[in-house]
């Protein structure tokens, strides 16, 4: 199985109901791209703000295989998630790694 975690920094133009739209959008993914086995997903709700770094929505899929994966990456849902961050997303930083 792999892992594939996603962090999230928006810049000032996000609103928090465009950031529980997109939350609404990942949690979709389970249904719709086939090969997810788990998928959790939430706003950053850490006091460490020393820490957070501004980056405040963050999700992890685990898949059930690297071809599961690389499916992932150009699915329709999942491509049409990534249109929906056009100029609103300063960076993201993705880890995946086989578990």
């Amino acid at each position: 199985m792999y892992e594939h975690i996603v962090t999230f920094k928006f810049n000032g133009s996000i609103t928090s109901e465009i950031e529980q739209a997109l939350l609404k959008q990942i949690k979709a993914f389970k249904g719709e791209i086939p090969g997810i086995v788990e998928l959790t997903a939430g706003m950053n709700v850490t006091e460490e703000i020393e820490n957070m770094h501004g980056y405040t929505l963050a999700l992890r899929i685990t898949f059930e295989n690297k071809q599961a994966l690389d499916h992932y990456l150009p699915h329709p849902t999942h491509q049409d998630f990534v249109a929906s961050l056009n100029g609103i997303i300063d960076n993201v930083i993705v880890i995946d790694y086989e578990i």
